[in-house]
């Protein structure tokens, strides 16, 4: 067992012994393949996989018809995307997102860019959230999709999704929420009835990594997505390939779980957030980038000036597990482009963590996390001539 304290729950969560116990036999006992219509072991497998489909469905209360299983929210956003772009190329070539996105929504848009579509980037204010105005603005007729994540993943901030909502289908156009941090930790039912599309990963509620669900609500107006990937006519033609009826079962699994006891978790869970939150805002010059904002109720992004922000990651690696930004985006060099999109000064955004929180965190973690962070960043900042001279 790794001996530092685990606060990076918005980057992957453990995957439960429940849910381990309920996918270990169709990886060796009923290990079927669920398209083999012609023997009990497909037989077996399939109504596996329409048990767990029917269980996630009642729990995100969506027809079970209206769910695709993919490997992960980025697979399901390059689905919608591409899709989308792909069916209504003829109506308009022009997509709306914001510059706070996930990097697998940027990263999408960009590639669509290059194949000649038109994206407009809304600016976030220093809250993190769009301007309606600048929404409503943005909107024209050839618009064919708006692209709005739910709650960011590295600040909590939850966007004000209904009145979006109203803009872009007035408007005409499809309404995208990436809503991955969200499944677990806020209500989704009024959400899946605003959005036209939207996306989920197992593992970040306490499922197995490598299944995830794209959400297609039915419209009359709207034909639905093309086939992604091509290969065998699986999930009603529109992705091909053997279905993982082990992680299928587990992320149902792990839904259920998380709906089981949603209202005493979440308030146990803000109850150790404003904990967390209080503690680390006692160390001198401390920013919160998300206090008193609607937000997650697990995530606690906090900016530490005269901390050089690797070193800050480095020694606090040690003995708590902490995150700078996003762990799709790990690789980059750059502060985080979500804060940059806030307007947070650029040192001071290498400067900050993101703290999130889950399931297994106990208060005594927040009382030590708070300890460690306090002398961490005191020792760093002995080490800094400009803190001395501030």
């Amino acid at each position: 067992m790794y001996s530092q304290l685990y606060f990076d729950y918005n980057a992957t969560t453990p995957c439960t012994k429940e849910v381990v116990d309920a996918m270990l036999p169709y990886f060796h006992k009923d290990f079927g393949n669920p398209s083999s219509s012609h023997h009990p072991y497909g037989w077996l497998a399939n109504s596996a996989v329409e048990d767990a489909t029917v269980s996630i469905a009642k729990d995100l209360g969506v027809d079970s018809s209206s769910l695709v299983y993919t490997s992960g929210a980025t697979e399901s956003i390059n689905m919608i995307f591409k899709g989308v772009a792909s069916n209504l190329q003829s109506k308009g070539k022009h997509i709306i997102t914001t510059k706070a996105e996930h990097k697998a929504v940027l990263d999408t848009c960009a590639f669509l860019e290059d194949d000649g579509f038109e994206i407009s980037y809304l600016e976030v204010n220093s809250d993190g959230l769009i301007s309606l105005e600048a929404l409503q603005k943005e909107l024209r007729p050839d618009t064919i999709l708006v692209a709005l994540l739910y709650a960011n993943n590295e600040t909590g901030i939850i966007q004000p999704l209904e009145d979006a909502a109203k803009l872009t289908h007035s408007n005409g156009s499809l309404l995208f929420s990436d809503t991955t941090q969200a499944l677990g930790k806020i209500d989704l039912s009024k959400i899946m009835d605003l959005v036209d599309f939207a996306c989920f990963s197992a593992h970040k509620v306490y499922g197995p990594k490598g299944i995830g669900l794209t959400y297609i609500k039915h419209n009359k107006n709207y034909e639905g997505l093309p086939s992604f990937i091509q290969g065998g006519g699986q999930q009603k033609k529109q992705r091909g390939g053997t279905l993982n009826t082990p992680c299928i079962v587990g992320f149902a699994k792990a839904i259920e779980l998380t709906s089981k006891d949603f209202e005493k978790e979440k308030l146990r869970l803000e109850s150790l957030q404003n904990k967390l939150e209080e503690g680390l805002l006692k160390i001198e010059l401390a920013i919160s980038n998300n206090k008193g904002k609607q937000r997650l109720p697990n995530t606690v992004h906090i900016s530490f000036p005269y901390v050089d922000g690797t070193n800050l990651l480095t020694a606090l690696s040690r003995k708590i597990a902490v995150s700078n930004g996003s762990a799709c985006n790990s690789a980059s060099v750059e502060p985080s482009h979500v804060l940059s999109a806030m307007g947070v000064e650029r040192s001071l955004a290498y400067a900050s963590l993101r703290f999130s929180i889950g399931r297994y965190t106990t208060e005594s973690d927040i009382e030590k996390a708070v300890e460690i962070v306090t002398n961490v960043v005191a020792g760093q900042r002995e080490q800094n001539i400009l803190w001395e001279r501030r």
